[in-house]
């Protein structure tokens, strides 16, 4: 019979990963800064559209 090798691997937080630890570069956007440029540009968009 085969002899089974058991690997164990280390503990990782059972599989989750934790984003808020891992910074990135760029610019730090809030949530409002986001919405708001998102309608600025749909009306941008609507006004281009409207116009000609």
């Amino acid at each position: 019979m085969a002899k089974k090798d058991k690997k164990t691997l280390p503990p990782s937080g059972a599989g989750l990963v934790r984003y808020f630890e891992e910074e990135t570069r760029g610019p730090k956007l809030s949530p409002e800064q986001v919405v708001v440029m998102t309608v600025i540009l749909a009306i941008f968009c609507l006004a281009l559209r409207f116009s000609a």
